[in-house]
């Protein structure tokens, strides 16, 4: 059985925040805004924590 990685649960979670961004009743800049943040943050806890 595997071991859930905190990072990588974090990851997804970043990561399933910026695809709800997307799809958010807001303007375009602010949901571009809140999708890049949410990604930049996946992408520094994958790299960080060693998630695959």
């Amino acid at each position: 059985m595997h071991t859930l990685n905190p990072s990588k649960i974090r990851a997804a979670a970043h990561r399933a925040m910026a695809l709800a961004a997307l799809h958010a009743n807001s303007s375009l800049a602010t949901r571009l805004s809140r999708y890049n943040s949410h990604m930049a943050k996946a992408r520094a806890l994958e790299t960080a924590g060693g998630a695959q």
